[in-house]
């Protein structure tokens, strides 16, 4: 005991909680607002691929490109070209407030995808129902695809979310806050083992619940 207590003499837990909640809320307000922007630019690179409900090669072309541009710039890399529009957008490039406009354009076009995938495995006799009853477009897409693919968006969105968190440890390197920023300051500049321990525990935890939560509403919302 004695020995333990020795090694964790570093630990401030009081800094341990502050760093954990403000990943918590990079995560969550990031998560957010990937949704918000991602879901509806899966849905349009859905309908409008070559097998889709209005099939647009011109309008497919330009947003594959840009989805992609985006996905194949690291992300520690994105965050610092950003630094001029965060500062911009937000007033700042550093702390949590900082962090969320790089997280969300990093993440969005990755779950953008995840979407357009997920919506890909609607069973085509589903969508072929619905247009013989006379539905619009919008009417399949909100009635039809979207119920049906629901537990694959949620795994989407569980996905992502695990995503996040690792790109908030990324961007705790560069002054983001966070778990990552603490692993970065003590653990890795100051030579505090225990610190990077502990806080590489607390993200495997994090990130083992955020699966559990995603695998158990996949579980209630998929048809038996």
């Amino acid at each position: 005991m004695s020995v333990l207590s020795g090694f964790f003499v570093n630990i401030d837990t009081s800094e341990i909680m502050r760093a954990s909640w403000e990943t918590l809320g990079m995560v969550a307000g990031s998560l957010s607002l990937s949704i918000l922007i991602g879901l509806p630019v899966g849905v349009w690179l859905s309908v409008t691929g070559r097998s889709g409900l209005s099939p647009n090669a011109a309008v497919y072309g330009i947003l594959s490109f840009v989805v992609n541009v985006m996905r194949s710039i690291p992300f520690v890399i994105l965050f610092i070209l950003l630094i001029p529009m965060t500062i911009a957008m937000v007033g700042t490039s550093l702390g949590v407030r900082g962090a969320i406009p790089p997280l969300v354009l990093g993440a969005a076009p990755f779950f953008a995808r995840l979407v357009e995938s997920a919506l890909r495995e609607v069973d085509r006799s589903v969508i072929e129902a619905t247009q013989a009853l006379g539905a619009t477009r919008r009417q399949i897409i909100v009635r039809a695809m979207l119920p049906e693919a629901l537990p694959s968006l949620i795994a989407a969105a569980t996905v992502t979310a695990i995503a996040l968190v690792s790109y908030t440890a990324m961007a705790g390197v560069v002054g983001a806050g966070g778990l990552g920023d603490l692993a970065v300051r003590y653990g890795y500049q100051r030579f505090q083992t225990d610190v990077m321990l502990v806080t590489v525990v607390l993200i495997i935890v994090l990130v083992q619940v955020l699966q559990m939560i995603g695998d158990a509403l996949v579980a209630r919302f998929s048809r038996k």
